[in-house]
């Protein structure tokens, strides 16, 4: 039996709780692992708030919080290439089992070796965040001395899109609130604080022609104000807003298969795709980390500290 922390009915955070549950047994193309590091992100609570299509695996309740891990494989299911048992990995948890736990499984595709040299706690936040970003550059293909302007710039993903954005050579302007401004100058993006000015004329002064690319992590309103800055409405990419393509833009093209996360490990070895850590709480701590990043005050990644 092993400690997990997840949820026994869809809900608000009264529906969280700590149980124990046997080590799962990977079926066809997973891999089960001991848990080192898993990230957080603000997929976990919506998946906790509501059903998902496809990503909750069709498991029973209580099910397991979390998407991405990093740990040990401990044993492997059938039809599993490239992994072996005492593999240090990372990956996602796809298939519902949570990685929020003392062991899981991950999808085998979707999960690949930690190379020598990085850390259990870096490859835990490169599955969402570091693919997320690699993924909406590589959509834009903006080339060196463009400019970007990053909306949301202050949580995992968008200062995983504005570390990875400078490493190209554009021009990164970074929307957030006071609290987020250390952490974006940090990563190398010029920034606008949205509490204390008008970010469409703060930003349209810094740049007067109109952007390059709009890579947007806010959604809402906070979109509908930004998008006009972009020069062409079909450089707005969408992380979380699927209402984008009504303004012109596009959603994220995600692409989270193994090749990416090998791709996203070397931008991290190299640091060009250097995760800012927050915050590492332990499994006893879960609560407080996912309160964290659902009241949407948490700066960069926070992740939780397992074994």
């Amino acid at each position: 039996m092993g400690k997990a922390w997840g949820f026994g009915r869809h809900g608000g955070p009264e529906v969280q709780e700590f149980f124990d549950r046997p080590d799962p047994v990977p079926g066809r193309g997973e891999v089960l692992i001991r848990v080192d590091v898993a990230g957080v992100n603000p997929l976990d609570h919506l998946l906790r708030s509501g059903p998902v299509d496809g990503l909750d695996g069709g498991r029973p309740f209580p099910r397991v919080l979390g998407m991405e891990a990093a740990g040990t494989v401990l044993a492997l299911g059938e039809d599993v290439d490239g992994l072996e048992v005492g593999d240090a990995v990372f990956g996602f948890a796809l298939t519902g089992g949570g990685t929020y736990a003392e062991t899981t499984v991950l999808s085998a595709p979707h999960t690949a070796r930690i190379p020598e040299g990085l850390s259990a706690t870096v490859a835990a936040t490169l599955p969402v965040a570091g693919t997320t970003a690699v993924d909406v550059l590589d959509q834009l293909g903006l080339p060196a001395g463009a400019t970007v302007l990053v909306n949301g710039v202050g949580g995992g993903v968008g200062l995983a899109v504005a570390r990875l954005a400078v490493g190209r050579g554009l021009r990164v302007i970074g929307t957030g609130s006071t609290a987020k401004r250390e952490h974006a100058e940090a990563v190398g993006a010029r920034f606008v604080d949205y509490t204390a000015e008008d970010v469409a004329a703060a930003a349209r002064a810094l740049v007067p022609d109109g952007f390059d690319g709009i890579v947007d992590l806010a959604g809402g309103s906070s979109l509908r104000t930004v998008a006009p800055l972009a020069r062409d409405p079909r450089n707005v990419i969408a992380v979380g807003d699927m209402s984008v393509p009504d303004l012109g833009g596009r959603f994220v093209e995600r692409r989270v298969d193994r090749e990416n996360l090998e791709r996203s490990a070397r931008l991290a070895l190299d640091g060009l795709l250097a995760p800012v850590i927050t915050a590492v709480h332990p499994l006893s701590d879960a609560p407080a980390a996912l309160a964290a990043v659902e009241n949407g005050h948490a700066s960069g990644k926070i992740v939780i500290r397992v074994a």
